[in-house]
């Protein structure tokens, strides 16, 4: 078995032993939107905490959903779906993204789904999202691959090592990662990623 695989199967491994996660998966699921996952913090902080040797952080930050449906843009129906989230699993930061309209906000050329959309992300360890198919399997996409996640880097994907390097920098600075995980890495250097 190579190391993309077990890679995978172990996020696959993290994210069902999980339960506070997995639950959620659940209720994602449940409103059955197209291209659909959750990622970047909810699936990067759970990976961290375990190769840190720690039970899994509590969810504190937004659990970022993502969708891609070219027919339903509006922000109208993001803000809708947040609410129906709201309803099913109440106290969860929800925030729903459908990916067919980020590129606008980002300056980037229209995305083609939801993996490619996840390319454009800051950083190569965030780029990465877990589903829950429906017959109770954990999906996972890494466009960028899983190699920085699990081996603890920290590095910009595409924009964010040039035009964008600002940006990164500042969720260094934000984010406080490096504090709450101390075997981290900061790899300044652009990277597509590695499986």
């Amino acid at each position: 078995m190579n190391a993309c695989c077990d890679r995978e199967s172990a996020l696959r491994s993290i994210i069902r032993n999980d339960p506070l996660r997995w639950r959620l998966l659940g209720v994602v699921n449940t409103l059955q939107l197209p291209d659909c996952w959750i990622g970047a913090g909810f699936v990067r902080n759970a990976v961290w905490d375990h190769l840190h040797g720690r039970s899994s952080s509590p969810i504190v930050t937004d659990v970022d959903v993502i969708w891609f449906d070219a027919d339903a843009c509006s922000v109208e129906t993001d803000r809708a779906l947040e609410q129906k989230l709201q309803v099913l699993a109440p106290g969860v930061k929800w925030s729903v993204k459908n990916q067919a309209r980020m590129h606008l906000n980002n300056g980037d050329a229209a995305y083609l789904n939801a993996n490619d959309a996840m390319r454009h992300w800051p950083e190569t360890a965030t780029a990465v999202a877990v589903r829950q198919s429906q017959e109770g399997h954990c999906e996972v996409a890494a466009p960028l691959g899983l190699a920085d996640l699990f081996e603890l880097r920290i590095r910009p994907a595409g924009q964010f090592a040039a035009a964008k390097a600002s940006v990164f920098r500042q969720r260094l600075n934000d984010k406080g990662w490096l504090i709450t995980w101390p075997l981290l890495r900061v790899c300044a250097e652009n990277s597509t990623g590695s499986r």
